[in-house]
């Protein structure tokens, strides 16, 4: 009984492409009569189908070279946009937050702090240099030293 609806299923699909072909772009139907709209939108929403047939064989085309112009290609361009969700896989997306174990909260804690003591300790560090009217250079060279050595003893704790 499986093997009947698989072998259904199967005709179904050949059936269904058949009918994708007949309606597909280089048929002897636009041969007289240019494309328009409406078969520009067809053949951009069968784009994907027309283009991998036409990969094996020379008699299907993925475009309608015989249009009408401007409206057969906005047709076509509508149709593939359709058929590709028109740009919304690329629009803004709620993100999740991701939690964080609480280990990685511990460090980050930790690294907020050491970040305000060093930022606080440069500051007045850089103030105590302005009051004594001391270089530039020299006040570089001292919050050098004083930030590995807070750092050293932070460490060793």
């Amino acid at each position: 009984m499986n093997t009947k609806k698989s072998y259904l299923a199967i005709l179904g699909l050949i059936i269904l492409i058949m009918v994708f072909v007949q309606c597909a772009p280089n048929s002897e139907k636009f041969e007289t009569n240019p494309a328009g709209f409406w078969a520009g939108l067809w053949h951009g929403f069968i784009g994907w189908l027309t283009f991998i047939i036409g990969l094996f064989t020379d008699t299907v085309r993925f475009y309608e070279v015989n249009n009408n112009g401007g409206w057969y290609d906005f047709g076509f361009l509508l149709g593939i946009g359709v058929f590709l969700g028109g740009g919304s896989c690329c629009g803004p997306c709620k993100k999740r937050k991701r939690h964080k174990s609480p280990n990685e909260q511990e460090w980050e804690e930790i690294g907020i702090k050491v970040e305000e003591k060093i930022r606080d300790g440069i500051k007045s560090w850089a103030d105590e240099s302005e009051k004594k009217g001391k270089d530039w250079e020299d006040i570089g060279k001292k919050i050098e030293e004083k930030i590995k050595r807070e750092l050293r003893n932070w460490a060793e704790k």
